[in-house]
């Protein structure tokens, strides 16, 4: 009899690769889904990222790498920080992971214990509530619904510190929101951290650059909280290079060090030929490489919100960054159709995929019961067809 551990049996499967499988399968039936489920940017890698690959397996980078990555991308990442954010982290304080998946669970491993506490603001990335779970933390949730942009505030953080708080993990730009917090509301949570000096921050900022606000802001900025700030961030988003896998920390020293050692016994070091090709993205003008990509994901924001805004029942803000929307459709739960009833966003979602044809990621996945996250990383075209779709099945509710 085979028996599991209870590590495993515990975890949760994610509900985003969970749903891209569903769409798959219907797919392969010869059924027409438009996929607004998985978070990857519809571009592809550009040409002098993949270049510098290419001269990466001529010039015969091909061995083992440095567990913590390349001394020269390590470099390239601290004049990222610098440029882009005005961080100071050095060298010996950057760690690079296959994923900033991989760099939240190396952090996450290393600082959590057992029965520890992981404060995490919900709407909150899927995977967030299983890693804490990975390493034996209890997960505290602080809500914060459409009506306050789904940011937290800083009395609602000060209300759910206790002794055994351990971890304050975030995003922003917020998957699956888009939200962003501006640089007064980061300073405000600042102040109530800076209070506890056992509690830390994993602050994650993959989505930097798809920001329609013009301007990103790191936590890590505030002096009196930096040493207890771990900024994640990756290549993955802004560079269209997610099955390159490469996401890195900038981290206090003795928290990259430790992250070094984990890594040492799970993975080693990322791809030799991924890091290469990273030196060459972090090095170019980020304005640059993002501008198409950014402007069109604004473009479609603004297409699909419309439409949602247009359908009655629907609640919906238009967040400033990232590349997904995330409705409130609570008004819909109770309603039914052909004798099927809607009592939750995951019935709601598996109504819309087999109904519509529509893959979408029930808001429960994320903390957030009441919402659907829609990804727009599809074209215009798509997406029409896609509102279409949604819009008609939805007035087939009563």
């Amino acid at each position: 009899m085979t028996k599991l551990s209870d590590r495993i049996n515990n975890l949760s499967e994610s509900a985003t690769i969970a749903m891209a499988q569903r769409s798959r399968e219907l797919k392969s039936q010869g059924k027409d889904v438009i996929s607004l489920s998985l978070g990857e940017p519809d571009f592809h890698t550009p040409d002098f990222i993949k270049e510098a690959a290419k001269n990466a397996i001529d010039e015969n980078f091909t061995t083992y790498t440095p567990v913590p990555g390349y001394l020269e991308l390590r470099e390239a990442i601290s004049n990222k920080f610098k440029r882009d954010n005005h961080l100071d982290y050095s060298p010996e304080q950057i760690v690079v992971s296959t994923g900033a998946k991989q760099s939240i669970a190396n952090v996450m491993l290393c600082l959590v214990n057992p029965g520890d506490e992981v404060i995490m603001p919900a709407p909150y990335w899927v995977s967030y509530m299983e890693i804490a779970k990975m390493a034996e933390g209890i997960p505290v949730v602080v809500p914060a619904g459409i009506e306050q942009d789904f940011k937290i505030t800083a009395q609602q953080l000060e209300d759910a510190i206790t002794e055994k708080s351990r971890v304050l993990i975030y995003s922003s730009p917020s998957n699956p929101t888009g939200s962003i917090y501006t640089e007064d509301e980061l300073a405000s949570l600042a102040k109530v951290i800076a209070k506890h000096k056992d509690l830390f921050v994993i602050s994650d900022e993959i989505y930097e650059y798809i920001n329609f606000t013009g301007k990103h802001h790191s936590i890590a900025q505030f002096d009196e909280i930096k040493d207890q700030v771990i900024t994640v961030n990756g290549l993955s988003k802004g560079f269209a290079m997610t099955g390159w896998r490469c996401g890195y920390i900038g981290a206090p020293a003795w928290i990259a060090k430790a992250c070094g050692k984990m890594q040492g016994q799970v993975t080693s070091g990322t791809c030799s030929i991924t890091q290469r090709a990273a030196i060459a993205a972090l090095e170019a003008d980020p304005e640059v490489v993002t501008k198409e990509m950014k402007l069109a994901f604004k473009n479609r924001r603004d297409l699909v919100a419309e439409r949602l805004e247009a359908i009655d029942g629907i609640k919906v803000n238009r967040p400033p960054g990232a590349f997904y929307l995330f409705p409130d459709v609570s008004a819909f739960f109770g309603k039914s159709f052909n004798g099927e009833t809607i009592n939750n966003s995951q019935d709601l979602s598996m109504y819309l995929l087999n109904e519509a044809l529509v893959a979408t990621v029930e808001g429960d996945a994320f903390g957030s019961p009441d919402c659907l996250r829609l990804s727009i990383a599809n074209s215009e075209e798509q997406l029409i067809t896609a509102m279409d779709r949604i819009t008609k099945a939805l007035e087939q509710l009563s």
